[in-house]
């Protein structure tokens, strides 16, 4: 009989593969349980990102003033249809008390530290384990159309190097083309981040699987997770199509479903769905050199080597995973009004998936109250990618009752209680 901990990780996206591999390296004996294929949820058609850029979460002084007028826009970033949602409503107000300038930095030095961890341990681990994933350092560029607002960005530029040391470079005017030539003439500037990175993130995800299973890990997939059976203050089982597991610890790790199985056990995750979008396609002719985010619809770029794709928009419409192809054509639109080149008619794939949009704009990383053998991990929003692997250290340093390599208590579940 081997003494070896076990753990199971339900979820086999970004944020579970993460944890896995961090348990497996850690000594545990894991079973990851995925209820399609690896990969095939969020983690799959988002734009691949590793942005130590993005510090910044959404909440902030003066964000619902300057969002509600949009939602009455057809063609608006955000669209959050009409519809009886009480979880969502009170998700929205909880959301509203976050936009103080406290509440903003505090939620940014939490997703600075594991933003920039992250980009340490994605390049170990690319490193190490040999993972082919289309890891580029280009660094990542904000196009502004409007004047104003390339100005105004400057604020937030000076703040992002004052408490984090993350340069931002300027270029005003047509400098911009000159250091993108794929964009259009007439644009009022960018701000290139020179220390973002981006990969392929189903070419990642292909790797990690083969790192857990080199490194001892068993990855189940097509198994459905039915719910958990919870007995004095521990889980005691997992309940799936394929029967029932059992181990000393279980990693939750499913993203925006991650309050379904919460709630179940008693456990409140203020965790909304929010759906986006990706057009992946074969390379442009004119492909852009750089990583971009059009920052009038909030759309963004990504130039892979075996592509290209245009993704983003935020939709609040649930657990609906239809596509609506309203958001397509938003995407296509952004597209056409900043690249010389237009989009193919045809592309390879349209995409849609669910982030994990917590209220305060920090993931939820920690054991579970009442649940002592379960850890969470959910609620990285829109930078589950950029945050997976110090997202899954800390799951494993947790579980291991190590000392975090970063201060885990912005993450606590505990907030709330």
């Amino acid at each position: 009989m081997s003494d070896r901990r076990s753990a199971i990780v339900i979820g086999g996206g970004l944020i579970g593969c993460s944890s896995a591999y961090y348990l497996c390296r850690a000594g545990w004996a894991v079973t990851l349980l995925e209820r399609q294929r690896i990969g095939s949820g969020a983690s799959h058609g988002n734009c691949g990102y590793v942005c130590p850029s993005h510090a910044m979460p959404l909440s902030g002084p003066g964000v619902v003033a300057h969002t509600l007028p949009s939602l009455f826009q057809r063609d608006a970033p955000l669209s959050i249809p009409l519809r009886f949602d009480p979880s969502l409503w009170k998700w929205l107000l909880q959301f509203t008390r976050q936009c103080t300038n406290d509440r903003m930095m505090h939620a940014a030095k939490g997703r600075n530290a594991l933003l920039a961890s992250s980009m340490t341990l994605y390049r170990e681990i690319v490193q190490e384990e040999s993972v082919d994933c289309e890891w580029t350092d280009r660094g990542l560029l904000l196009v502004y159309k409007s004047a104003r607002d390339f100005s105004g960005y400057k604020a937030t530029a000076d703040l992002l190097k004052r408490e984090f040391g993350i340069d931002a470079v300027p270029y005003g005017g047509e400098e911009v083309k000159t250091l993108e030539p794929a964009l259009k003439s007439g644009m009022a500037g960018g701000w290139h981040f020179p220390g973002d990175a981006h990969v392929r993130p189903d070419k990642l995800l292909a790797g990690l699987k083969q790192a857990i299973q080199r490194h001892g890990g068993t990855i189940r997939e097509d198994v459905e997770v039915l719910s958990l059976d919870r007995e004095g203050g521990r889980i005691v089982s997992v309940k799936t199509s394929q029967g029932s597991f059992a181990a000393d610890v279980t990693v939750l790790a499913t993203g925006a479903e991650a309050p379904q199985f919460a709630s179940a056990i008693g456990l409140r995750l203020p965790i909304q769905p929010g759906k986006g979008y990706s057009l992946t396609m074969p390379p442009l002719r004119n492909q852009p050199k750089i990583p971009m985010i059009f920052e009038e619809h909030h759309v963004a770029v990504t130039p892979l080597e075996s592509g290209f794709r245009v993704g983003s928009t935020m939709e609040f419409c649930g657990y609906d995973r239809s596509i609506n192809a309203e958001r397509l054509a938003l995407l296509r639109k952004s597209a056409a009004a900043h690249l010389e080149e237009p989009l193919p008619a045809v592309v390879d794939e349209e995409w849609a998936g669910w982030r994990p949009m917590s209220v305060d704009g920090l993931p939820c990383i920690g054991c579970a109250p009442g649940a002592s053998n379960l850890i969470v991990a959910a609620g990285n929003g829109m930078i589950g990618l950029a945050t997976a692997p110090a997202t899954g250290k800390l799951v494993a340093e947790i579980a291991s009752e190590q000392t975090p390599h970063i201060d885990a208590t912005p993450y606590s579940l505990s907030r709330f209680a």
